[in-house]
């Protein structure tokens, strides 16, 4: 007779207990609650373990940070002060009142503003103000081209949040979508954002490198100043000119030449807060900022300007932000960023206040002379990670503006095998060296250069904290008197400074608008022109009625071959085909249509890019391709997408085939789903349920999971049909492939007004010829692509 004893207290451990053997089952309890006291103890020392790792990783992360995200701000003490008093100090308090008002800027925007709170609003860790725009595409019908389904929806990538009907959040969607100019205000909203950053990424290397070459006159001071912007134009040139290598390489100094420099920078602040004045710690008091506009004057207004500069950098922070998780990037900041910044201003404000006539190179003249070049020398190289931090947000961003229609068809081009998100534009890099070394050379000093950097920070955190206000309402879904409280006080410290920014537009702060200017023109002309193509590829798509009478043969002569026929379309038969086979007289055995489109989602992973769908009865052979891809994704060289096109299509036959009751010869339905689905549905084991969807020519329906096979003799003849059409699939590959591509090319009517006839005929048509072809992006063999040609007019 056996009794049971459980070890409740250890986890529920129960053991078999004789009664005739009293003693020897007590000795077998004890030894299995020590081993279970074991294996407890274990579980904890690997928790533990874990703990300890996933902290030192993170702290790993946050030091790497260092290079990536914090590089340009860091810099800003080189400039701050100069930009802040050009005219020099007129009384010693304004210096204890500019450093109250870099404290409170400082905590309010970079600390409070962005690293709580605006980089929560990322994009599966994308940043940017194109990553906030896709946000939003997810959770409101706010996009210009609408070309998503509601498969689309169903990817891995595609998160969203859904509300009440009724609540605060639906009301603000619905207002969203009901007219066409708030969607395009919101798109115009994002480009300027996105122009003003453009923008950034060219003054920033050059208010960089400048200032940190101007170290040269203080130890030299026979240098002239066309010696210093002559190194410093040098500077820019080789920066520029290595960017085809990428990052990886040399990635692995920008953390220690940073954190060296934050280091570097606030053990001279203390050493000169110590040696020259300690009364300047009383700034962080903000009655000081009172008493300094209380004294009034136009230039303590104005100086707000310079003082903008403490927190540039801070939209690079934003779009940089892919490369590290949130909690790195905080600590990297609370820890390190924000009290060695602290502290490197207090000290020059120290300095100032003993030698106020030298603010013109405050930081400089403020590092004790035993360590003066190698303090250059770490100033130089951390202007240089600056500027690249700057440079390689400008390519993010000019890569998600690619993906979104917004911005010509340029090169990208992959320059890490282990990191996605770095890249390199070389169109962009070039024209970004061309502005920067004018701009460097062309204003010759830091003030007007300042002017214009400030000017252009300041519209990119208007423009965040307006796209912020409507993630906090459809993504985040906060109260709308949280929402009124970040909005209201976001505006007044931006405004405050936007108003200051106003008094220097004719002192170099035109700079970002005009260049803002040139790109928005590009930019929003382009996507104009993408609409409108796709409007007329909605409007005139061919009926199905019209291709089903024409019978299996399309009244044509079917010839040997693949026909991929590239379209906008996602649904229905393009213009561009009824088009080709009016005017010749053959069409292959085999019709793809293929539209490759991009989705407001950071990535589509590999095994859900494909979409593939049968257009008409099974003897048309007609099918259609939906390739899909986020904003990151990129078409890179070694990517043979004819191929995994192909492999697509045939799991798709496949899977129609196996189709218990399947519809091969229906002309209503055909089968839609990922390629994950088909290699699930098709693979061996148990049987498990898997949804399949059911496409009508323009809609899908859900219908009742279908049961995988397992019967040897039924899944033999469902499959011979469909190895039948494979085969013969495979025997018109083998007969060539050829990639019809439309060539449309969009004229301006005759009526137009002469703006349209301007922006389309002159502006638009430049920028096609001058962009790359789709055949260069998708890697298509020239001697099988045929291009068709077609005009339309707007």
């Amino acid at each position: 007779m056996a009794a049971r004893v459980e070890a409740a207290s250890m986890g529920g451990v129960e053991i078999d207990e004789e009664e005739s053997d009293e003693r020897g089952s007590m000795w077998d309890l004890d030894q299995k609650l020590d081993q279970s006291m074991d294996e407890e103890a274990g579980r904890l020392r690997n928790m533990y373990r874990e703990k300890k790792f996933s902290a030192i990783l993170l702290l790993q992360l946050s030091f790497q940070s260092l290079g990536v995200v914090y590089g340009d701000l860091g810099t800003s003490p080189l400039y701050v002060f100069y930009n802040t008093f050009p005219h020099g100090i007129k009384d010693p308090e304004d210096i204890i009142g500019a450093l109250s008002l870099i404290i409170y800027s400082l905590t309010l925007i970079p600390l409070l503003k962005y690293v709580f709170v605006v980089c929560k609003a990322n994009d599966n860790g994308q940043g940017g103000t194109f990553a906030l725009y896709s946000l939003l595409c997810r959770h409101a019908k706010v996009k210009t081209i609408q070309n998503q389904h509601r498969t689309d929806e169903e990817l891995t990538t595609y998160s969203r949040t859904t509300f009440h009907e009724h609540s605060f959040a639906a009301k603000t969607k619905r207002w969203l979508e009901k007219h066409t100019s708030r969607k395009t205000a919101l798109l115009v909203l994002v480009l300027v954002g996105t122009c003003m950053v453009i923008g950034d990424g060219i003054l920033t290397p050059a208010i960089s490198v400048l200032s940190a070459a101007g170290g040269l006159r203080v130890n030299l001071p026979h240098i002239s100043n066309g010696v210093v912007v002559f190194v410093a134009v040098v500077i820019l040139v080789s920066l520029f000119s290595v960017q085809h290598y990428g990052t990886d390489r040399v990635g692995w100094l920008f953390a220690p030449i940073v954190f060296l420099w934050f280091l570097s920078i606030a053990s001279i602040g203390i050493y000169n807060i110590w040696k020259h004045d300690t009364s300047v710690l009383k700034a962080f008091s903000p009655v000081y900022i009172y008493r300094y506009f209380k004294r009034g004057g136009r230039d303590r207004w104005t100086s707000l300007g310079g003082i903008m500069l403490s927190i540039t950098g801070i939209e690079a922070l934003f779009a940089d932000l892919s490369h590290f998780p949130v909690s790195a990037v905080q600590i990297a900041f609370t820890v390190i960023v924000f009290p060695c910044l602290l502290l490197a201003y207090s000290g020059q404000a120290a300095y100032i206040r003993r030698h106020p006539d030298h603010v013109a190179d405050a930081f400089y003249r403020s590092i004790p002379g035993s360590v003066y070049w190698p303090m250059f020398i770490i100033a130089t190289a951390a202007a240089i990670v600056a500027s690249q931090a700057t440079i390689s947000a400008t390519f993010s961003l000019v890569k998600q503006a690619l993906a979104h229609g917004c911005f010509p068809r340029v090169k990208v081009v992959h320059t890490s095998r282990k990191f996605l998100g770095q890249i390199y534009v070389p169109d962009i890099n070039w024209i970004l060296m061309i502005l920067c070394i004018a701009v460097t050379a062309g204003f010759k000093n830091q003030s007007q250069i300042g002017n214009a950097y400030g000017t252009a920070v300041v519209i990119v955190m208007l423009v965040t904290t307006l796209l912020m206000t409507l993630i906090m309402i459809l993504v985040w879904r906060c109260h709308w008197v949280l929402v009124l409280i970040f909005t209201i006080l976001s505006l007044v410290v931006e405004c405050t400074y936007f108003s200051a920014m106003l008094f220097k537009i004719d002192q170099g702060g035109w700079v970002p608008l005009v260049i803002a200017a040139a790109f928005l023109l590009i930019m929003s002309v382009w996507h104009y022109g993408t609409l409108k193509r796709y409007e007329f590829e909605m409007h005139s798509k061919v009926s199905m009625a019209w291709i089903v009478g024409l019978g299996p043969s399309l009244g044509l002569v079917r010839v040997p071959g693949v026909g991929l026929v590239y379209t906008e379309l996602a649904s229905g038969v393009p213009h561009i085909f009824s088009h080709f086979i009016t005017n010749l007289p053959a069409i292959h055995s085999v019709v793809v249509f293929v539209c490759v489109k991009n989705l407001p989602v950071y990535t589509v992973p590999e095994e859900e890019r494909f979409l593939v769908k049968r257009i008409g009865p099974k003897n048309f052979h007609m099918f259609r391709c939906v390739a899909r891809y986020g904003y990151r994704d990129l078409h890179k060289k070694d990517d043979n997408f004819e191929k995994r096109l192909f492999e697509s299509l045939f799991l798709y036959v496949r899977l129609e085939s196996m189709m218990e009751g399947g519809c091969s010869d229906s002309d209503e339905y055909s089968i839609c789903g990922s390629q994950q689905q088909l290699k699930d549905t098709l693979g061996n084991g148990n049987e498990n349920e898997n949804l399949v969807t059911f496409n009508t020519f323009d809609s899908i329906e859900s219908i009742t999971p279908v049961k995988r096979v397992s019967h040897t003799v039924t899944a033999s003849s469902q499959m011979s049909g469909g190895v039948d059409e494979l085969e013969f699939i495979n025997r018109c590959r083998d007969a060539g492939v050829v990639h019809i591509m439309g060539n449309t090319v969009v004229r301006a009517r005759r009526e137009a007004r002469f703006y349209k006839k301007i922006a389309i005929d002159y502006v638009y048509a430049f920028l096609r010829k001058i962009c790359r072809e789709h055949s260069a992006i998708y890697n298509v063999p020239q001697e099988s692509l045929l291009n068709v040609g077609q005009i339309f007019y707007v």
